[in-house]
């Protein structure tokens, strides 16, 4: 009985000594237990009205009384009732001489002061009517001179494996979508103009050295009639591709096999005119299949070798499925440029290339794949080191099958050499509008 007496005497002074400190305490407001954040508020309200481009088009108009009220009852049916607002836009100046960035264009709020206790955000909009295409940087010209791009447009070649396309409308795809990058792209038009730049003459003053050749002829390539004579025929013209080969390493190309088997054809419509002129396939024009020949002798010519016939076939036995690379990827989302990340590839070459010539894959398109223990490369740039460590030419054989996507050959050239996009600077005049929006607290704490 005692010890309860005890017990109860206990329970009733801690009652009374926490009445009582409750009764002398000062417990802080509920705001400043758990405050709001006004400059997170801000941000997500001005991305909600902009989320329409709403807040856009009313920051480009501000004298439209419409789009202004708007603007308001939308701000303030979307800010609790105890918050006050002040937003102002701004229009971005050029800055140049002195003159003032930013200048007010319109005013809004609900509230003369916002109290002692306010934060903002700030928001860019840009001018629906304005474009910000980047610019290309020219390859090449931060690092010796630019490059010149040669586009075989010859009207006096066929071209084979190009299923759907001719030379000539792929020239003018890839002269689209590349010239921009290139300080000159020339259209080389015929097989003698061909002869003239393998003869290291320029056809409009370009420079004839360190340029990038890309064939539209797919597994066809032109021959300029000087060619069609021994030695460039012997073996079937395979010479002719031993001779493509040095001229490569001499001038330090870089040339693009767009797809199939390179080199396996030579072709020129005003040379090959004869009955028996034709692939075999019914294109006529041509010589007989040079074969796998062809791209041999051209390694060998790349990697300085001596001239010895070789038909061994060096591309992948079978069609098979390729994927994009993931540095690839990286590359085709910076220039924009989107393939399918699969491809069917029948003709990608082996990777025992690199050391039967002395090449190095220095990039690749697609994932390399293996076909009974070997491996092969599809969309992969190789290079030729010489004995001093510097290139002197490089081969890009795309190695798809009958799939003239230009797209992959664009995305080739651009993984290797990298330009850079120069993006149009934001604060032109009149293109972009600053917008900010201040917020606070009825009562200001």
């Amino acid at each position: 009985m005692m010890r309860t007496v005890e017990v109860l005497i206990v329970i009733i002074i801690i009652t009374g000594a926490f009445v009582a400190s409750s009764f002398f305490a000062v417990l802080p407001l509920p705001r400043q237990v758990s405050p709001l954040n006004l400059s997170r508020l801000s941000l997500t309200t001005l991305e909600m009205l902009d989320s329409n481009h709403g807040l856009s088009q009313a920051a480009f108009d501000t004298d439209n009384s419409t789009l202004m009220d708007g603007l308001q009852v939308a701000l303030s049916a979307s800010l609790p009732p105890n918050v006050l607002y002040n937003l102002t836009i701004y229009n971005v100046n050029s800055g140049q001489d002195g003159a003032t960035l930013y200048t007010v264009q319109k005013s809004i709020s609900n509230a003369q002061s916002l109290g002692v206790t306010s934060d903002a955000s700030s928001y860019l909009v840009a001018n629906s009517s304005a474009t910000f295409d980047p610019t290309p940087e020219k390859i090449g010209e931060n690092s010796g001179g630019a490059i010149t791009l040669y586009i075989l447009n010859c009207s006096d070649a066929n071209g084979w494996w190009i299923t759907g396309y001719t030379p000539q409308s792929l020239a003018q795809d890839l002269y689209n979508l590349l010239s921009p990058y290139f300080n000159q792209t020339v259209m080389v038009q015929n097989t003698a103009q061909l002869g003239k730049i393998l003869n290291d003459k320029s056809l409009h003053g370009e420079n004839v050295r360190n340029a990038v050749v890309i064939n539209t002829c797919g597994e066809a390539v032109p021959i300029p009639s000087a060619y069609c004579a021994p030695p460039y025929s012997n073996n079937g013209y395979a010479y002719y591709g031993y001779a493509l080969g040095q001229k490569v390493n001499q001038y330090n190309w870089t040339w693009v096999s767009i797809v199939g088997y390179p080199f396996y054809y030579v072709s020129n419509t005003g040379y090959f005119t004869g009955s028996s002129d034709q692939n075999g396939w019914g294109i006529f024009g041509m010589a007989p299949a040079v074969g796998a020949a062809g791209l041999n002798s051209f390694l060998e010519g790349l990697s300085g070798q001596k001239y010895v016939t070789d038909s061994g076939s060096i591309t992948i036995p079978d069609q098979t499925l390729v994927s994009i690379s993931s540095d690839a990827q990286y590359w085709s989302n910076y220039y924009g440029i989107y393939p399918s990340p699969t491809q069917s590839a029948a003709r990608a070459v082996s990777s025992t290339i690199e050391s039967s010539y002395h090449l190095t894959a220095v990039s690749s398109v697609f994932n390399p794949v293996v076909e009974n223990k070997e491996t092969y490369l599809a969309g992969s740039t190789f290079a030729y080191y010489n004995s001093t460590g510097a290139i002197n030419g490089k081969l890009i054989p795309i190695g798809l099958t009958c799939s003239t996507d230009i797209r992959i050959t664009a995305l080739a050239l651009l993984s290797y050499y990298q330009p850079s996009l120069y993006a149009l600077d934001f604060t032109a005049q009149d293109t972009s509008r600053l917008v900010v929006l201040q917020l606070g607290l009825i009562g200001g704490t």
